[in-house]
């Protein structure tokens, strides 16, 4: 059985030259942090300009794939004698940065308080500390607001963006639709509306009796004073979330959804590139990492291995060793190989399957060490660029 013929549609290199965002996004485990790394750092040596990759994802793997000791909310440049370390001249420059969402949120109530009043009176507010820093919801917003604020500045060329895991970067899209929807909602005028005036409504009073008793009324107060001075930057809000849903349909925007070959994570990967279709988003390029090499579907290499299996006997006879320990090692190095082309076959047969769904379908092999030098990001990203 001859091995399947590879369908090939454009590149990495040809998609990003024309792209100022690309947002990597699949599954968790799959490597994602690392490509996205990688991408930024093939993008710096052979296009030139500044190149930044944002992590937005908790986990600081990214300052680990970069050989750097951490990586905080400002964009860090990687120096260029680390590339020159790794054997090549870039074109351009490499940064990098890990979303802090607590110094986020402080840089956006600064930027966006109508009044230093309100800039403090919000920055001391108890429950403005409290989630600013830890509710999750706050985490997906203002990853959203960091990429347009970095993005609107025009210092870089290229931003590639590494998400959450695939189900929360659902939540990382929809986090500005859902920001303006929570500041126009019922339960936030149910909570400011008593506060906004000395009188307590008919209609609000069980209500506040209730949460009285459940949360005190410290806490209400809290809330209520925190959300009266965000009504504040309400009209900011919603314009800045408007621009955001903007600016990821832009064209000058594209996903690369990462994902693994093992059908657990292909298959979160297949939906959510079904999501980003449904949503009018450009789907650019699907990475596949880790896959099996080459040369285990050359039909040349598995006659050999099949030959050794069915000569084991007399190849072990030749061989200084012992036979009847040496041949059973022949057939089951033979039958590995065998099984392991088969199953490059069938990866080879899922990606002519996949390849009609984005721009650039890019394969990377399995490497033998975790990557966590440039030297490797860029030995990885060899394998994926063109």
């Amino acid at each position: 059985m001859s091995a399947p013929a590879e369908v090939r549609r454009g590149s990495l290199d040809q998609l990003l030259a024309s792209k100022e965002i690309a947002i990597t996004c699949g599954p968790g485990g799959v490597g994602k942090t690392t490509v996205a790394a990688s991408v930024a750092a093939m993008a710096a040596c052979h296009h030139g300009g500044k190149v930044l990759v944002v992590t937005v994802d908790p986990a600081r793997r990214l300052a680990d794939a970069l050989g750097l000791k951490g990586l905080g909310n400002e964009e860090h440049r990687i120096d260029a004698e680390m590339f020159r370390e790794a054997g090549v001249s870039p074109r351009g420059e490499l940064w990098a940065a890990m979303l802090d969402t607590k110094a986020s949120w402080d840089a956006l109530i600064v930027r966006h308080a109508p009044d230093a009043r309100t800039r403090e009176q919000i920055l001391r507010n108890p429950l403005y500390r409290n989630i600013s820093g830890r509710f999750v919801q706050s985490h997906d917003y203002i990853a959203m607001e960091r990429l347009f604020e970095i993005h609107s500045t025009g210092d870089y060329d290229l931003i590639v963006v590494d998400t959450p895991p695939s189900r929360h970067a659902l939540d990382f899209l929809d986090a500005p639709k859902r920001m303006a929807e929570f500041f126009s909602s019922r339960l936030l005028r149910w909570l400011i509306v008593p506060y906004r005036s000395r009188m307590v409504t008919l209609a609000s009073r069980p209500f506040q009796q209730i949460a009285d008793r459940i949360l005190g009324t410290q806490f209400l107060t809290d809330i209520s004073e925190f959300f009266i001075l965000f009504q504040s930057m309400h009209a900011g809000f919603i314009e800045r979330a408007d621009a955001v849903v903007r600016l990821l349909g832009d064209r000058r925007t594209t996903f690369l959804v990462v994902s693994t070959l093992d059908s657990s994570p292909l298959s979160e990967a297949e939906q959510f590139a079904g999501e980003l279709g449904r949503r009018h988003l450009h789907l650019g390029a699907m990475v596949l990492n880790r896959t099996l090499p080459d040369y285990l579907r050359d039909p040349a290499a598995l006659a050999v291995a099949r030959s050794i299996g069915e000569r084991a006997d007399e190849l072990a006879g030749r061989l200084p060793t012992d036979p009847a320990i040496t041949a059973p090692l022949l057939r089951e190095i033979a039958e590995s190989f065998i099984n392991f082309s088969l199953v490059a076959r069938r990866e080879a047969e899922q990606r002519n399957e996949l390849a009609h769904v984005p721009e650039v379908l890019a394969t990377a092999p399995a490497f033998e060490h975790d990557i966590a030098s440039l030297t490797g990001l860029l030995a990885l990203g060899q394998t994926i660029w063109r």
